[in-house]
């Protein structure tokens, strides 16, 4: 589980659980095509879990072919990937694109056990291609998202959020999953204070030592000093006010509508907005097929590509792999950025 360094030296790579996701959709395409990826196979060692006859048809699907090991969940460690094979579904029992129970059964399973193996230390970071959140709520009824499903399996109190990530910009929210209804009076300095350290820490995880944070308004152009709500006044502008007091480099409220704008413009690295298609459609209009999501706040990262499970083309062979890279590499990084803090603490 080691590469060379720039300078000849010998340095490990990071350890990655990748849990295979629905296995209706294309999940299993995806995890063969990341599988043979020679750059994945440069930056992370991959232990990935799932049911071997579910990813070969995933590989034939693909077109690939799969150099991996066998290995146990006490037993990963290996100069190649390995796969973990739970051995819990018959292809012959997968509807391929539609929900089922057994898909849910399939995807929880590989999750959880992902999660355990990245609490347990034999991980550094996890993984997981697209779970179908109506096959997840068969096999696990609270599931309201991966949020809370890690909480549950890890017994996880702290304070847990979703980013957006791509290329040139990340998306940051004050609330999430919410009905819209609800969000102004879920919007306090506290709680917007809060996630813009949040945000810091996870940008600065993944190699951005001073981030430069764009913060949106609620309300049709940031309020317009008031005439179609306070909210900026009252709320927004004081937050963003102790942030910069803490030596945070954020700048706003801005208007919603062009904020991405501003913050491709002008070099922002993340965009805080305060609702979640606030900034998700702007986020997937500008880089649906490379999108990331990851959760920080975790003791170790975890990432998916943002997009879903492609019913409409599951078993057809032309799923863009860039998310799923994409997710891995940001990963890799941020759980190297986290070894290299922690031995030097």
């Amino acid at each position: 589980m080691t590469t060379s360094g720039a300078d000849g030296t010998k340095e490990r790579r990071p350890v990655i659980a990748l849990a295979m996701g629905d296995p209706a959709g294309i999940s299993p395409e995806l995890t063969a095509r990341l599988l043979a990826l020679s750059d994945i196979r440069d930056a992370a060692h991959i232990i990935a879990i799932g049911d071997r006859r579910i990813l070969d048809e995933g590989a034939r699907v693909a077109g690939v072919t799969l150099d991996l090991e066998a290995a146990s969940l006490d037993n990963a460690g290996t100069a190649r990937h390995v796969f973990v094979d739970l051995a819990h579904l018959d292809p012959a029992d997968v509807v391929r694109g539609e929900a089922t129970l057994a898909g849910g059964t399939f995807a929880t399973r590989n999750f959880r056990t992902a999660l355990e193996l990245a609490h347990a230390g034999k991980a550094d970071a996890v993984c997981f291609t697209p779970f179908n959140k109506k096959a997840m709520r068969f096999a696990y009824p609270g599931y309201d998202d991966e949020i809370r499903f890690v909480a549950d399996v890890l017994s996880f109190t702290g304070k847990v959020r979703e980013f957006n990530v791509l290329e040139k910009v990340w998306n940051a929210r004050v609330t999430s999953h919410i009905p819209l209804k609800d969000v102004a009076s879920h919007l306090s300095v506290e709680a917007i204070l809060a996630e813009l350290k949040l945000t810091q820490a996870c940008l600065k995880d993944a190699g951005y030592e001073e981030a430069k944070i764009a913060v949106a308004g609620l309300n049709p152009h940031a309020g317009d000093g008031g005439s179609f709500g306070m909210e900026e006044i009252d709320i927004i502008e004081p937050a963003v006010e102790k942030a910069r007091a803490l030596g945070f480099n954020v700048e706003g409220p801005f208007p919603a509508d062009t904020v991405f704008l501003r913050a491709l413009k002008e070099g922002f690295n993340a965009v805080m907005t305060m609702y979640h298609d606030q900034g998700q459609i702007a986020m997937k209009i500008i880089g649906f097929d490379k999108g990331v999501t990851m959760m920080g706040g975790l003791p170790f990262p975890l990432c998916t590509p943002a997009h879903g499970t492609a019913y409409d083309i599951a078993g057809k062979g032309i799923a863009d792999i860039g998310a799923t890279r994409e997710a891995i590499l940001l990963a890799a990084r941020m759980a190297k950025k986290k070894r290299a803090l922690s031995a030097a603490a």
